[in-house]
């Protein structure tokens, strides 16, 4: 393949979403993103797989870049059954028979993302399940680094949060595993599509009285933002709790019923104020939590931070609140977008490349691992490989 022409498909395979990108010369074409419930069962990744084969007839000719979350979902007995049966679907699916085990360059071959050790192809997969297993955050704090050296990576995603810091061109957590984070307080399984609003607080008030929530899944974060005007339908992909509609009669009876009421027992000015209630009350969970791990790191009072994900909108009120909440007042230089400030795209024209850019915000580590392959491949001549 001509290195004019050299094409790389980034995969995110999520337990919710799977998320790719198309790179060609070093350059973001496309960026596209489908609903994946991978808890119902493999044939949802085989349809996603097939929408990604009919948007990029090219997908054959490509290389392929992979990292993952799905290996999470209860579809699997455990994380390394879940890592070897994803990793074997997308080497089966996408890799013709003669790139399963041949050269790394070679068109189809498909490259597991493992942190630290780098990359790996199928058959290195069990020495290296648990470097492959939830490493997408690596990638994209990796890539952030590479572009601004010192700053923090804040992604809000539809159902988790990472906060991950990094100084002089390196990841500074030493921490890899979900479990690991969950501890440091680096991943917060707070998003703005999925999360049930049972496990954003126990309290809220409504007009003006604090009341117990309902510890029932009968809202979630969508219904929130949906309301608040500030969720993307583009990014509502999956089913509201109670699977009706999502206008706003259908999402404020669902809000209503996490205090035992009515959408008829309130105005419709009333449930707005209601949903606000709830976004600052999640916005101070994540606000929390980067505290943390602002005084673990002691980053700069002035450093940068990169907003990701379809939450993006959050980023900045997380970050003041944290910032007014720290012991010193700590206040970012400023707030760039992965999608914008980081994300190589080259599409056309003043409206597809912001198109693109917005879903490389949306979307960011499938671009990160495609673009850190590319980088890799181009500086080296081939990808560095992890060893079996």
């Amino acid at each position: 393949m001509a290195t004019h022409e050299r094409r790389v498909i980034g995969w995110d395979i999520g337990g919710a979403h799977v998320k790719a990108c198309l790179l060609q010369a070093g350059r973001v074409l496309d960026v596209a993103q489908w609903a994946c419930p991978l808890w119902l069962g493999m044939d949802r990744l085989e349809t996603a797989l097939q929408a990604a084969r009919q948007r990029w007839p090219a997908l054959a000719t490509a290389q392929h870049a992979v990292t993952m979350t799905g290996e999470m979902v209860d579809l699997f007995a455990n994380r390394e059954d879940g890592v070897r049966r994803i990793t074997a679907e997308l080497t089966h699916s996408l890799a013709p028979p003669s790139a399963r085990a041949g050269a790394d360059g070679e068109a189809g071959s498909v490259h597991f993302f493992a942190g630290d050790a780098g990359w790996c192809r199928d058959v290195n997969v069990s020495a290296h399940w648990q470097a492959i297993a939830s490493a997408n955050w690596l990638a994209t704090a990796h890539h952030a680094a590479l572009r601004f050296g010192t700053g923090l990576l804040v992604d809000i995603g539809s159902t988790t949060t990472d906060l991950i810091a990094f100084k002089d061109g390196r990841v500074l957590t030493a921490c890899r595993t979900d479990a690991q984070r969950l501890a440091s307080g680096e991943l917060v399984y707070h998003g703005v599509v999925r999360t049930p609003l049972c496990a954003v607080a126990q309290r809220i008030d409504w007009r003006g009285q604090p009341h117990n929530v309902m510890n029932e899944f009968f809202a979630t974060s969508a219904d929130v933002y949906r309301l608040t005007g500030e969720l993307n339908p583009a990014h509502d992909l999956h089913p509201a709790a109670d699977n009706a509609a999502k206008d706003p009669e259908a999402t404020r009876q669902r809000l209503a019923r996490m205090i035992g009421l009515d959408r008829h027992d309130g105005s419709a000015d009333d449930w707005l104020e209601f949903a606000r209630s709830w976004r600052t009350l999640q916005v101070r969970a994540l606000g929390a939590e980067l505290r943390r791990v602002l005084e673990v790191h002691g980053l700069a009072r002035d450093t940068v931070v990169v907003s990701a994900g379809c939450g993006d909108f959050l980023v900045r009120d997380v970050v003041a609140w944290a910032g007014t909440a720290a012991a010193e007042t700590w206040r970012p230089q400023r707030v760039v977008a992965y999608g914008r400030d980081i994300a190589p795209v080259g599409a056309q024209g003043s409206t597809g490349r912001a198109m693109v850019q917005d879903w490389a915000q949306v979307c960011a580590p499938c671009v990160a691992v495609a673009t850190l392959f590319d980088m890799e491949r181009s500086a080296c001549g081939s990808s560095r490989s992890a060893a079996a």
